[in-house]
This record gives C-alpha cells, sequence and structure tokens, in this order.
C-alpha cells in the first residue's frame, strides 16, 4: 500500500465523517468499506467503488462509470467506481454511500429469504 492509496482512503473516510460508524478494513491490496457490518464500498488504487444494484447502477452508467476489476481476469459487477465529482462532494458522496448500504442490506435480506 502506497502513501497516495493511503491517503486517498483518508479522505474519503472524511469525506464520509457524516455518515456513523463507517470504517476501512484492509482486503485484497486495499480497504473494504464497512457501516457496521454492512461492507458497501471498495477503496483499490486511489479510485472509490460502492455497492449497486438494478436501481442505482443507471446513474453510473450515465456517468460512464465501470465496475471493479481488481485484475485483468477478475470484474465485480456489483461494485461500480463512485465519480471524483461525488467524491470531492461530502453531501453526495454520503447520499450515495447510504444507497450503497440499502443496496448491501436489501441484498442480505434477499438472501436471507432463499
Amino acid at each position: 500500500m502506497d502513501k497516495k492509496d493511503e491517503s486517498f482512503k483518508d479522505f474519503v473516510l472524511d469525506q464520509l465523517l457524516g455518515l456513523d460508524g463507517v470504517e476501512a478494513r484492509r482486503m485484497f491490496g486495499g480497504y473494504g468499506l464497512y457501516q457496521a457490518e454492512t461492507f458497501f464500498g471498495i477503496v483499490h488504487k486511489g479510485r472509490l467503488y460502492f455497492k449497486i444494484d438494478g436501481t442505482t447502477v443507471k446513474e453510473y452508467h450515465k456517468r460512464r462509470m465501470k465496475p471493479f476489476r481488481p485484475n485483468a481476469k477478475q470484474t465485480l459487477k456489483s461494485y461500480y467506481q463512485v465519480p471524483a465529482e461525488i467524491i470531492e462532494d461530502a453531501d453526495q458522496i454520503a447520499e450515495w454511500a447510504r444507497q450503497a448500504i440499502r443496496c448491501q442490506n436489501k441484498n442480505k435480506r434477499l438472501g436471507e429469504h432463499r
């Protein structure tokens, strides 16, 4: 993990201070973002990705954002890159994070009923 990635992670956490209990935990060469035990985001190589679903992915597509690709052979289509202008606006990033948390919680609830 280089200093640039570490400082980006710190910036993202600062931007998310308005959300209670958000923390970053090390994972696959980056960080997972959690609120309590809900995993909703990824910080990897200077980029931020949030959990999406069918109701939120349209906004990411509209902004030409791409899914998370930790390497050339793997793509996680349930996490999409967050646009820089959203990351830089504390109110907007908080709203996008809330949506990502809702997506993850909805996904968990659906999984429990199967």
